[in-house]
């Protein structure tokens, strides 16, 4: 019988002996959530001493028309009264008339590509979109097809039929399957002629609308009178003032905070290596930027997605981002535009379409990473815009309806930014008490009797877009479209 082998006899020190007399090299706690938060960093920042900034605007004489909140009760589409307030005709109407209008509503399902009117057709129908797409178009002198306008959900057309009669000077068509809430000129008439009271109400609303008249400029702002004249000419001068809103909107800082806790024993025995309370507070301060980032974006009440009005926000034609898309974005916010920013899934979905086209986007570099640009305006890619769903919109109870098949909705803006441009600006104070950098400070609350010191940590910040053409949307962007290409 073979003896069993004997195990070798070491004949040096073991890595696992020798890794007791080592110190190891350690990080600091590294932090999966962080972003480099390029929002943040690319937008000017204003200091407000007194928590609150007042924009000053020129007074608007004529107030634009808004998106018309619509829902659904089982399969039924209903609009509240209210909500036609939208409409800058009826923005002072009393509830009566509101009420009245709405019971003479009707509801129409359409498919896709129908025509609901065309170029000479009787203007008889008010249209209000609750779900789809239309497409407003018009034939130019050489006898093609120019797309005016995009239509989706909340947004509407025909009002002129509720004034006179007229003839439509384009066409209208569905791209998808949409439904309509309508009202026919006839029914509006006779449901005026039916009630004095109505119709002198209404009648009012159309004299105020009249009344503004002239005396306001394309955005709305009360005029300011000037004359222009040639040699020879010597016209009495115009008397004039720039007039002021009123009551100009305010925004106040919003406020983030904690208390981080931390047993006195921690910070004495175990700080030889990396400071324990610095850590605590590095990671803590990490995730109140992205949460400042987030709501930046995100907050219902001065989040950018919510901030653009409704001229400012476009639809794609098709679903995925194309060149064509963020041409039309750049036409809207011309001046001086400085970024979009975008989902990276977003940022891919562009790129896929560009490499479609065989236009690739030229790429820059800014704080030493590369951005891809379109038109020389730089794509900054943020993942705190949500994806899945139509998001930013002022009517939550249509847009946030997730388009049937969609892999994935998101919105893509374009901003101008900083003070003197009238662009969209950061808020924060500074030079608070404990303060660590500017905005965001540090205090010491106190040891308890379990020997546990706490610190509150406060972050004051917001956001402001000054102007309405500051900022533009392209919403409903699909970012699951890919395409298959021959070999």
């Amino acid at each position: 019988m073979a003896e069993p082998e004997r195990p070798l006899a070491p004949h040096t020190l073991s890595v696992r002996a020798a890794r007791t007399l080592s110190h190891p090299t350690l990080t600091v706690p590294q932090m999966l959530a962080e972003s480099p938060r390029w929002l943040l960093h690319l937008l000017p920042w204003v200091n407000v001493p007194g928590g609150i900034y007042q924009i000053n605007r020129r007074r608007i004489v004529l107030r634009q028309s808004d998106r018309i909140a619509t829902r659904f009760e089982g399969d039924n589409a209903r609009v509240e009264a209210t909500s036609l307030r939208a409409l800058s005709l009826l923005r002072t109407a009393d509830e009566t008339l509101l009420g009245a209008i709405v019971g003479l509503l009707v509801e129409e399902r359409r498919g896709a590509n129908e025509d609901l009117y065309k170029e000479g057709d009787a203007g008889e129908k008010f249209f209000i979109i609750v779900r789809g797409k239309v497409e407003i178009a018009t034939t130019d002198a050489h006898g093609e097809k120019l797309r005016l306008a995009l239509y989706g959900d909340g947004d509407f057309f025909g009002e002129t039929a509720l004034l006179s009669d007229w003839r439509h000077t384009t066409t209208a068509q569905t791209l998808i399957p949409s439904i309509f809430l309508t009202l026919e000129r006839s029914r509006f008439r006779a449901l005026l002629d039916s009630s004095p009271e109505l119709q002198g109400h209404f009648e009012e609303l159309v004299r105020a609308r009249e009344a503004a008249g002239p005396r306001h400029n394309e955005y709305g702002e009360a005029g300011i009178e000037i004359a222009s004249y040639g040699e020879g000419e010597e016209p009495e001068l115009q008397r004039t003032f720039v007039d002021y809103d009123e009551t100009p909107r305010q925004v106040q800082l919003r406020t983030i905070q904690t208390v981080i806790r931390l047993h006195t024993r921690i910070t004495d025995l175990y700080n030889n290596v990396y400071d324990q309370l610095r850590e605590q507070l590095r990671l803590t301060i990490q995730g109140m930027k992205e949460r400042e980032e987030s709501e930046i974006l995100n907050d219902p009440e001065h989040g950018l997605l919510y901030a653009a009005t409704p001229s400012m926000r476009i639809r794609t034609r098709s679903g995925p981002p194309t060149p064509d898309d963020f041409d039309d974005l750049l036409a809207h916010v011309w001046k001086e535009p400085a970024f979009f920013l975008a989902h990276p899934r977003a940022i891919a979905a562009f790129g896929r379409e560009c490499t479609r086209r065989g236009v690739p986007p030229p790429t820059i570099q800014m704080f030493g990473s590369p951005f891809i640009t379109w038109r020389g305006v730089p794509l900054v890619p943020s993942d705190k815009l949500p994806v899945n769903r139509a998001v930013g919109s002022r009517v939550p109870h249509v847009t946030n309806r997730d388009v049937d098949g969609s892999a994935g909705l998101t919105s893509i803006l374009l901003m101008r930014v900083g003070e003197q441009r009238q662009g969209v600006v950061g808020l924060h104070q500074i030079g608070l008490p404990g303060e660590q950098m500017p905005g965001l400070s540090v205090r010491f609350m106190g040891i308890d009797s379990y020997s546990t010191a706490s610190y509150l940590v406060t972050l004051y910040f917001s956001a402001a877009v000054l102007t309405e053409d500051a900022l533009g949307i392209l919403e409903n962007v699909e970012v699951g479209n890919y395409h298959d290409y021959e070999e």
